[in-house]
């Protein structure tokens, strides 16, 4: 099998085509072209007709050669100066128009999924990636888009705005001599990736690894090794230390013309430096891997090798890591958080036919439970509004803009009243998505009334209907349910609004009695 990636960055368009040889790559064709689609978009905020038309004839060229090499998977990706144009929907139509290509436009989690699952596969003899705690960070001409991985598990992934390109564009406004201009570059660099810090605080890491295609290439010619290995090597403080004093003491047409480097490259590489700087200083890393490769490469190998990470029960193992880690460092009660996730999955799979719900629905209920309280960490007073926007920020793996609205609605709408017209983001939603929204509230609004002692009384519940399709919940537990029961009454109406039959609660206790509760 023959697949192909087309890969639309920031600053230039790229075609891989490659094969299986082995457990290896084989790369057949390699073409790379200019095109300045960040520097519209970062100055501009939109992609200029001139570009999108040099785009279109740089596509077209590449569409010939996937003919050529008869390619049987195309994949065409945009990323941050894409993604973040105004008119980013006008250009994947024209694209989509005048080429045959549909492009996915990739958010951060995207970049991650792929990048993991990658690493994962290449690496998998050479370091093991899974016994440790990693910081894998992609540095591109837009965007520094880093992930952290806790044994395997992503726990967390974030887009730093800071890409190469993007550090020479901010570099040009600063007003100054070079050596400030560099220490204020640097201290917006640092700043910048404070944040990461925060979001693991207490996690060890005991390894950082830079993915770079354009920059590594040319260390060997600015600091020279005769230790350094090919394509994945470590790059020590002292090294980033004496990179970035060579470039910050010259200028880049020197350092083209001293170090044997492309002009395009030597422009932004004291970006670069920078950078991989700062992550020394934030990591306190004595050395970093630089894994030579790029995401078009790391995409290709999901293509073709079907990784294993790619499966679906594993993205859920691995956004449900990233709910606990976020359950973690908002304070929340991950005990509470787990059992109503649990009791919330539970009635999803006895109800599910009843409400016409979809396997790929109950992702949203699992996320929406565990983070439905995730406001609490602004205030109490009104915490499910908070919950909505902190869950609707948040970028999780491979998860879609629309994706996080749901889960940010079903979460609001865990306590108080039905959503109304005054609410922006839920009616952003489709009426589709809306009505999915409500099923899946109601859910979730019984689960959290049945743990709402924080005590998780409740071992089991089982889902009884009767003929006229009333449903009975059946609670196992051997304690005195009381609130849970007042909490139930009270919670229970958004179920019978949607569904349009009652809903009762039975307790069964450890001799196995019965004791339902009375309607109201």
């Amino acid at each position: 099998m023959r697949a192909a990636v087309v890969d639309i960055g920031s600053n230039s368009i790229k075609l891989v085509i490659g094969e299986k040889a082995g457990e290896e790559i084989c790369v057949l064709e390699s073409l790379k072209n200019v095109v300045p689609i960040g520097k519209n978009t970062f100055f501009r905020g939109r992609i200029a007709q001139e570009t999108i038309n040099q785009t279109i004839s740089f596509l077209e060229k590449y569409q010939q050669r996937i003919r050529e090499y008869e390619v049987e998977d195309v994949m065409v990706i945009a990323t941050t100066a894409v993604r973040e144009a105004g008119n980013r929907d006008i250009f994947s139509d024209t694209v989509l128009r005048k080429t045959g290509f549909k492009v996915d436009v990739l958010n951060v989690g995207d970049v991650v999924y792929y990048i993991d699952g990658f690493l994962s596969h290449k690496l998998k003899k050479a370091y093991p990636i899974h016994q440790k705690n990693v910081l894998i960070a992609e540095l591109g001409a837009g965007s520094l888009d880093i992930s952290v991985m806790e044994r395997g598990v992503t726990l967390m992934n974030v887009g730093v705005p800071m890409g190469t390109l993007r550090l020479k564009q901010f570099m040009s406004r600063l007003d100054g001599s070079m050596e400030e201009i560099y220490a204020a570059v640097g201290e917006y660099v640092a700043n910048d990736l404070l944040y990461v810090k925060k979001m693991a605080p207490r996690l060890t890491l005991d390894d950082v690894i830079v993915i770079d295609e354009n920059y590594s290439a040319y260390l060997q010619n600015l600091i020279p090794s005769r230790k350094r290995e090919s394509n994945f090597f470590q790059f020590r403080l002292a090294e980033s230390e004496m990179l970035l004093a060579k470039l910050t003491e010259s200028n880049p047409e020197a350092v083209a013309h001293t170090y044997k480097i492309p002009s395009e490259v030597a422009e932004t590489m004291v970006g670069y430096a920078l950078v991989l700087n700062k992550i020394f200083h934030l990591t306190k890393n004595k050395y970093i891997y630089i894994l030579e490769t790029s995401l078009a490469e790391s995409i290709l190998a999901n293509m073709l090798f079907k990784l294993e990470l790619l499966k679906e029960n594993s993205k859920t193992h691995q956004l449900v890591s990233v709910a606990q880690h976020l359950c973690s460092k908002y304070k929340l009660d991950l005990n509470h958080c787990r059992h109503v996730a649990d009791l919330a999955g539970s009635l999803f799979k006895q109800l599910q036919d009843a409400l016409g719900l979809k396997d790929d629905d109950l992702i949203y209920l699992t996320l929406a439970a565990y983070l439905h309280d995730i406001g609490m960490f602004v205030n109490n007073r009104a915490h499910h509004k908070h919950s909505e926007y902190i869950i609707s920020s948040l970028n999780l793996f491979r998860l879609t803009e629309d994706d996080m609205k749901i889960i940010a609605c079903i979460a609001r709408y865990h306590r108080k009243g039905p959503p109304l017209p005054a609410h922006f983001l839920y009616n952003s939603l489709s009426s589709d998505q809306q009505i999915l929204v409500q099923k899946l509230s109601a859910l979730l609004r019984i689960a959290n009334a049945l743990d709402r002692s924080h005590k998780q009384k409740i071992k089991k519940v089982e889902v009884k209907f009767n003929d006229r399709q009333d449903v009975t919940l059946i609670a196992h537990s051997s304690d005195s349910l009381l609130l849970e029961k007042a909490f139930f009454q009270e919670k229970k109406e958004l179920f019978e609004e949607i569904t349009g039959n009652r809903i009762t609660l039975t307790l069964k206790g450890r001799e196995g009695q019965d004791k339902t509760d009375a309607p109201t």
